[in-house]
């Protein structure tokens, strides 16, 4: 018996509806429950207002991530940022993206209240002057506990100019698929100690050619982004890169900081990329 035209829509339509449903739910099933990441971000000299929205929107792009963001408007080097005043500020949260430029803030107690849910595991990122924070007693002649967290450090910089990126032959995981490639005007970040700590590992370096005032060119190498493996198997990824607007925005940037991000977290994988 041949079945009425609207009894045959009626059909088609449940149809539809039933390989939609079944596809919305494949798909919920297929995408992880994102990682809850805080970004703490504020203090001198950079446009960090800006930043947080630029680092936080292309990170969610790239990876199933959520991006909390503790911005700290104050634009001295000695202002802790609000978020450290609780001693339970990283509760909740799978790993922290240090961004802040707080360089003397130097308080050991301080200093340890940060690093404390680092030394029990929680994943990190440094991020550009993430590298010249809490400068504590013995800096820059010792293994501050700062330096012992980054991995590297680094006391300044010198003239803004483009930088060559160049990583390492022998690929990091992080680095698997990345094109070296040139930023624009930006800063390169010294590796005072002149090497990593043997607990860090060197994935891309930086070579920048200046010119002083009388005209005469210097060119400067440095190591700008690593990985080190803190206290307890911590995995902390790092780069000195990122002063500019325009380098935070810059995708060659983002998915670097992305994949770094997801490898601190041993989720580096085609589950949580985008």
């Amino acid at each position: 018996m041949a079945i009425p035209h609207l009894t045959r829509r009626l059909l088609l339509a449940a149809l539809c509806a039933s390989i939609c449903l079944s596809s919305a739910r494949t798909n919920a099933a297929e995408a992880p429950k994102p990682l809850r990441v805080l970004l703490v971000l504020g203090g001198c000299c950079h446009d960090y207002a800006k930043q947080q929205t630029l680092l936080a929107e292309g990170i969610a792009q790239r990876a199933h991530v959520e991006v909390v963001i503790a911005y700290d408007p104050d634009k001295s080097t000695k202002h802790l940022n609000p978020v450290y005043e609780d001693a339970n500020w990283a509760q909740g949260f799978d790993a922290v993206i240090h961004d802040e430029c707080s360089a003397h803030v130097t308080d050991e107690s301080l200093i340890d209240r940060i690093l404390e849910p680092h030394r029990q595991g929680l994943p990190a990122v440094l991020l550009h002057c993430g590298m010249h924070c809490y400068r504590s007693e013995g800096y820059p002649q010792k293994v501050t506990p700062w330096f012992e967290f980054t991995g590297l450090q680094s006391t300044g910089h010198g003239r803004q100019a483009p930088i060559d990126i160049v990583y390492g032959e022998d690929r990091h995981e992080v680095t698997q698929g990345l094109d070296n490639w040139t930023t624009i005007n930006e800063e390169l970040y010294n590796n005072s100690a002149g090497h990593l700590l043997d607990t860090a590992t060197a994935l891309a370096s930086g070579r920048q050619t200046t010119k002083n005032k009388q005209g005469e060119e210097n060119t400067a190498e440095a190591v700008v982004t690593w990985v080190n493996d803190y206290r307890n198997g911590t995995r902390v990824f790092a780069t000195t890169l990122g002063h500019n607007n325009d380098t935070v925005a810059d995708a060659r940037y983002l998915d670097l900081v992305t994949r770094g991000l997801l490898w601190s977290c041993g989720k580096l994988n085609e589950t949580y990329l985008k």
